[in-house]
């Protein structure tokens, strides 16, 4: 079972990398691509079997739980009020909904939020995560790592229909209300993630580049956004929003042998079994 979750996490992260790449050179060749719900299952189904194969399956369903329940809520709340991210609505472009709220997208945050979170403990790597200073640390970096993404995101995402933003915003039609709105809710995640995982050790034998498979998929994605798109001041945004996270984790990740939370050797991690 474990080397089939390997390889098929494996199977997932070259899917995924496929897909960001075909966006990519969308302009300049035609790739078959699967669409925004499409993309969003490849990825999602990378991000639980990678954290299956680090962390196991009843952490990776409580991680998944949360972040799903969490999003899900502040989005129906939003969507309703308006009090968290602005003004705003879902079209149908992404399918069937739940409420007011597209049942893709607590997937679409939990794909977003676990390669964050990994870029996160690299970029806090050498910080004791298990004392509530430390873990609260390292939400508020995830927070931040994660949110950073949605600002390079947002824009075009919008402009295409996926959702209306019923008043504007001073950031591409964006409201700023809507970025403290994700660090709001991706810290909540992280938090209540980093708090319920504080326990038992264990040890994984994941090698250095298996466990960085979530960093390469954020730099990638930073590297993507860099490539001519709808709204060209987004690649500046995306160089210096995305780029410095992803490059200072894959710094950490191949340079950093202190406190090393891959390598072929067996490491010690925090785990709840």
């Amino acid at each position: 079972m474990r080397r089939w979750i390997w390889a098929s996490t494996w199977l997932m992260f070259a899917a995924t990398m496929y897909l960001i790449l075909a966006e990519a050179v969308w302009t300049w060749v035609r790739l078959p691509m699967l669409g925004n719900v499409g993309f969003t299952l490849v990825f999602v189904m990378f991000a639980l079997l990678h954290c299956v194969a680090i962390e196991g399956a009843r952490r990776t369903a409580g991680f998944f739980a949360i972040s799903a329940v969490v999003s899900y809520l502040m989005e129906e709340m939003g969507v309703r009020t308006g009090l968290i991210y602005g003004t705003y609505h879902y079209s149908d472009l992404l399918g069937t909904k739940l409420g007011h709220v597209p049942v893709i997208i607590p997937l679409a945050w939990f794909m977003m939020i676990y390669p964050s979170w990994m870029v996160s403990r690299a970029l806090v790597r050498g910080v004791d995560t298990h004392s509530l200073s430390g873990l609260t640390a390292q939400a508020a970096v995830a927070a931040w790592v994660m949110t950073a993404w949605d600002v390079v995101m947002d824009p075009s995402m919008s402009a295409a229909g996926n959702w209306v933003w019923e008043h504007g915003g001073v950031y591409f039609g964006v409201p700023r209300r809507n970025y403290l709105g994700w660090l709001l809710t991706t810290f909540l995640v992280y938090w209540i993630v980093g708090w319920l995982w504080r326990g038992a050790e264990r040890k994984t034998d994941a090698s250095r580049i298996f466990e960085a498979l979530p960093v390469i998929v954020y730099s990638f994605f930073a590297v993507r956004y860099c490539t001519p798109s709808r709204f060209p001041a987004l690649q500046v945004v995306a160089l210096f929003a995305m780029g410095m996270p992803a490059l200072v984790a894959l710094i950490q990740v191949w340079l950093n042998r202190n406190n090393d939370v891959g390598g072929a050797a067996a490491v010690v991690v925090r785990s709840v079994r």
